[in-house]
């Protein structure tokens, strides 16, 4: 098997869709050797900032000297950026490897309950941690938790970064039935850290973590000025990466009988993070900027306003903007179209795209003044706005992986396997 044909085999898992549950993924574990009962994790959910508390968490720990994992979705450009240790990327060797093993595996499944791509792609970053010797895993969830398929790992912490609404067709149209979702990966006396901030999803949160005697971390904006926060500067972009900063930090501190971390290495954990399209603001020539953002459901959306307004109040602003049609892209335009003085509406290159119409229709009525026009691609999209003096791109970390190809940023690479983030299929409990 070739590389080629591991990822398209890959590929194919997709037409299984996405399936909530464990039962195929603990039996792909188990026919794999049960490799997360060799692995100490840290588990990660939330609806926003669970990537970059994740990113954090990685760096903190791989300052102190640990061989760390790193497990993340989606990727933005390459398949490897799922599955890293000390941020390097699992080689494509290792990925053809692991495919083939997974491939004989996956025959002595019956029609009809074929695991997932997720769940396949689970067990195989299980199998490589394992195999690397990871001290630590940082482990995040791909949708939910309670039902997602990371959840057959007992970690060291569970985090929840917070409640807000997205996946609502999956997870439930209220926050508190979404908050019961991600409080399904809180185990038995784990400590629980969160810096939910809504009321109802706290008391699920908070009542789940007592039932299982678990201890409970919340963090508020008033730790981010606690040591070991007191003066640090967080290199992502955005005040709410103060936030993020500190979940990890307290996390790291919840954790200290376990594993030993000085302040000043979390110092220099969090001081030294890297986690591209999430406010990622890049310097052109002539003073222009362009700034990236995987924003995709309404609480990133206001995040995204907030540092557009705090940090770019001065300039015009060129908003261009595509939009996965599940998300609430009614209310995200609402809340992204005030900003801009051009709206550029594009599709996400992906078979579940809104229409750009759909989406120039709303920011015309939020935005009546704005010149407003819809676009058939990035490319084009990008080369009509070359002169702009502000660019924001939104609206899914698709689009934004998208770009990062057309612009030659990292983490773009000779591999483009940004299908790979595409599914079908309807999600079954």
């Amino acid at each position: 098997m070739t590389y080629d044909e591991a990822i398209a085999f890959l590929y194919d898992r997709q037409l299984f869709g996405a399936k909530l549950g464990l039962e195929n993924t603990f039996k792909l574990a188990a026919r794999a050797g049960n490799p997360q009962e060799k692995l100490r994790f840290i588990h990660v959910a939330g609806t926003n900032g669970k990537g970059s508390t994740c990113a954090m968490l990685e760096s903190i720990y791989r300052a102190a000297g640990l061989r760390v994992g790193l497990f993340t979705s989606p990727h933005l450009v390459s398949f490897g950026e799922r599955i890293q240790v000390n941020r390097k990327l699992i080689p494509e060797g290792d990925v053809v490897r692991l495919v083939e093993e997974m491939k004989d595996w996956l025959e002595e499944f019956p029609p009809g309950e074929q695991p997932t791509f997720f769940e396949v792609v689970t067990v195989m970053a299980l199998r490589y941690f394992a195999e690397q010797q990871c001290d630590l895993v940082v482990w995040e969830t791909g949708l939910g938790g309670r039902l997602d398929a990371t959840n057959i790992v007992n970690p060291l912490a569970s985090v929840i970064t917070n409640i807000q609404f997205d996946h609502q067709q999956w997870l439930g149209d209220t926050l508190e039935r979404i908050a019961r979702e991600k409080a399904g990966i809180i185990k038995p006396g784990v400590p629980v850290i969160t810096a939910v901030d809504d009321r109802d999803a706290f008391r699920i949160l908070f009542q789940t973590a007592s039932e299982n005697g678990s201890p409970f971390w919340l963090i508020t904006w008033a730790q981010t000025e606690n040591h070991p926060m007191r003066g640090l500067r967080v290199p992502l972009f955005g005040e709410h990466q103060r936030l993020n900063a500190a979940v990890a930090a307290y996390t790291v501190k919840a954790l200290a009988e376990q594993i030993p971390v000085d302040e000043d290495t979390v110092r220099a954990g969090i001081a030294s993070v890297d986690w591209p399209g999430r406010l990622q603001l890049v310097d052109q020539p002539g003073g222009r900027k362009l700034l990236l953002d995987g924003a995709h459901n309404i609480g990133s959306a206001e995040v995204l306003r907030t540092a557009v307004r705090t940090y770019f109040a001065s300039y015009r602003c060129t908003l261009i903007l595509g939009i996965l049609r599940e998300k609430d892209f009614q209310p995200m335009c609402e809340i992204l179209a005030p900003l801009a003085v051009r709206i550029i509406a594009l599709p996400v290159n992906s078979a579940r795209t809104a229409a750009p119409s759909e989406i120039a229709s709303v920011c015309r009525k939020a935005n009546p003044a704005a010149e407003i026009e819809e676009c058939a691609s990035l490319v084009k999209a990008l080369a009509a706005t070359e002169q702009d003096p502000l660019r924001v791109i939104t609206g899914s970390l698709y689009l934004i992986g998208e770009a990062m190809e057309l612009l030659d940023l990292p983490p773009a690479a000779s591999r483009r396997e940004r299908h790979l983030n595409e599914w079908t299929g309807v999600a079954t409990k």
